[in-house]
């Protein structure tokens, strides 16, 4: 069975050329403080409480990048009890401190079940 930590974030999608926009909404309306960084295709991070909100341009079409996040407390266990229910896992990018993969619901709606590491 996965063992679920957290919700650690959510990705949301912004038209391509509307990052200024976005953060000036979410930093400058909403007040969200924004984390430093220089994030995987361009991303703008915030900190929402204990998660955090990721906006990324994005074109747009069948196969969206947004996603929730899943913090586990065995990230190997996870994937590996996932490719035994036959789901198929896709990686991205690195993150410092974190390993992760991705998945797809039925639906196609991505998912990211991440674990940090030191």
């Amino acid at each position: 069975m996965i063992q679920f930590s957290r919700l650690d974030h959510i990705l949301v999608s912004i038209p391509e050329g509307k990052t200024r926009e976005a953060r000036a909404f979410y930093s400058g309306v909403l007040g969200l403080a924004e984390i430093p960084g220089d994030h995987p295709g361009g991303a703008i991070w915030f900190q929402v409480a204990d998660i955090q909100l990721h906006l990324r341009e994005e074109a747009g079409g069948s196969e969206s990048l947004r996603h929730p996040a899943f913090e586990v407390k065995n990230l190997d266990a996870a994937r590996q009890e996932l490719e035994q229910k036959g789901v198929s896992i896709s990686y991205s990018s690195d993150i410092d401190g974190r390993k992760r993969f991705f998945i797809r619901d039925p639906f196609g709606n991505r998912m990211e079940f991440l674990e940090f590491v030191s």
